[in-house]
C-alpha cells in the first residue's frame, strides 16, 4: 500500500461479488483489531469521509464463525448504491488526520479503486462519485 498525504492506510479489501450483492464489507479480524475497538456481538460505528468530502456512517459487527474464524463485517447500502460499487473494486480505508477540534475518537478516510482497461493496459483509477 502506498501512502496518501490525506491519512496513513491502515486496511484495504477487493471486494467479492457476494459483498456487492449484501451491500456489505468482510474483514478478517486481524486486518482491523487494531485500529477498531470490538466486543464479540456488538455494534459499532464507522465514520468516514468519501474522497469528494462527503460523511459517511457505517455500522460494523464483530463476529465468530467456526469455519471463518473471527471477522468484521461492515454494512453500508445507501454507500455501495450511490457509488455503484462492482465486484473487484478496492476499498481502501486509511485515518484522516484529525483537525484541532474535532472530537478525539478516530475517523477515517474511504477510497474506492477500479481497474480501468485504457489503451490495452489495466490501470486502477480512484472511484470519483
Amino acid at each position: 500500500m502506498e501512502n496518501h498525504e490525506q491519512g496513513k492506510e491502515r486496511f484495504s479489501k477487493r471486494l467479492s461479488q457476494n459483498e456487492v450483492e449484501k451491500c456489505m464489507i468482510f474483514l478478517p479480524f486481524a486486518a482491523v483489531a487494531s485500529f477498531l475497538e470490538f466486543q464479540e456481538g456488538r455494534l459499532f460505528r464507522m465514520d468516514v469521509v468519501d474522497s469528494l468530502g462527503k460523511a459517511w456512517s457505517f455500522m460494523g459487527m464483530f463476529q465468530s464463525n467456526e469455519e471463518l474464524g473471527n471477522y468484521v463485517s461492515i454494512s453500508w447500502p445507501q454507500f455501495a448504491t450511490e457509488k455503484g460499487l462492482k465486484a473487484n473494486d478496492e476499498v481502501i480505508f486509511m485515518e484522516k488526520p484529525r483537525q484541532e477540534g474535532e472530537e478525539p475518537w478516530k475517523q477515517l478516510k474511504v477510497r474506492i479503486k477500479r481497474k480501468i482497461r485504457l489503451f490495452g493496459q489495466d490501470i486502477w483509477g480512484e472511484l470519483m462519485v
